[in-house]
């Protein structure tokens, strides 16, 4: 699970975010269940084997394993209380973000292969909601959007665009991922997805992008 960014704004402080590179890491992450645990105890706060394999649709005794092997790289820790495989686990950070080397191949096929399961299950979850939508209340049919737009940016103000948006959303609600009291009445879980990427490709050296003023026909 990325949240990929992180802010301190308009005085909510949240915690930096694990950056990670490493191939050893990334590929103890690459598995559908730890991404699965990652993601409920993101929500759902501390849980033990048993009930948060409940929610994933996987044994207490599958949980338990990928519970202890999360642990050994740093993602999960013990929450204290309890014993064997009534022991709540929780989360060690608010999320993560990848950060492959460009210098590694390997990391960089590791990197691939997580974020393809991340995106998997996304967009698994939007496929979810397009088909059930029409059981939702109809403010919350409302409420959610389905959105393009198209700009010219340079690389540096992608970026910043990226940030803006992340920072105002963590500086409105971010806190109440990490602190129940903060969410209102009638609040769910709700996953916007921010994809931002060029759809053509720079120009080589000496040549002249397409529409670019002064261009020749």
């Amino acid at each position: 699970m990325s949240l990929e960014e992180s802010a301190d704004t308009a005085g909510h402080a949240l915690p930096d975010l694990r950056s990670i590179s490493d191939v050893r890491t990334l590929r103890a992450l690459g598995h559908p269940v730890r991404i699965a645990l990652i993601e409920e105890l993101s929500l759902g706060g501390a849980m033990t084997a048993t009930q948060v394999g409940e929610r994933i649709g996987e044994s207490a005794t599958t949980c338990s394993f990928h519970l202890r092997q999360l642990a050994k790289y740093g993602f999960v820790e013990e929450a204290g209380g309890g014993k064997g495989r009534a022991r709540p686990w929780r989360m060690t950070s608010i999320g993560f973000s990848i950060t492959a080397s460009r210098d590694d191949p390997e990391s960089e096929l590791a990197a691939n292969a997580v974020l393809g399961l991340l995106r998997e299950r996304q967009l698994g979850r939007y496929q979810t909601w397009i088909r059930t939508r029409a059981t939702y209340p109809q403010q919350w049919r409302d409420a959610a959007d389905e959105s393009e737009y198209f700009f010219y940016l340079t690389a540096p103000e992608l970026r910043q665009v990226t940030q803006d948006v992340a920072d105002l959303l963590l500086a409105r609600v971010g806190d109440r991922l990490t602190d129940p009291s903060k969410r209102p009445p009638g609040a769910l879980p709700v996953e916007l997805l921010l994809f931002s990427y060029p759809v053509d490709r720079p120009p080589e050296a000496g040549e002249t992008q397409p529409g670019a003023a002064g261009s020749q026909q």
